[in-house]
């Protein structure tokens, strides 16, 4: 479905329903050019792993957990 912003200021939650219920795309246009697109949402599966949590153990510490990432004289600078 193409509609203009216009329309969609009109009719914004009739689209959203279609949208849904067709699962169908909107594209958005302005002076006949697509400003944007609406997709259906896709369903997060309680199972998926999070981005951040397929992050877990992958990191390389290359200090000791006491040492310092500044110089000394970089804390200086903070004074």
């Amino acid at each position: 479905m193409t509609i203009s912003i216009s329309e969609l200021k009109t009719r914004c939650v009739e689209i959203i329903r279609d949208l849904e219920r067709d699962g169908e795309a909107v594209e958005i246009v302005r002076d006949g050019e697509i400003v944007a697109r609406l997709l259906p949402a896709t369903p997060v599966r309680a199972t998926e792993t999070k981005p951040w949590e397929r992050l877990l153990g992958t990191g390389v510490l290359l200090a000791t957990p006491e040492e310092s990432v500044l110089e000394d004289r970089e804390f200086e600078a903070l004074r």
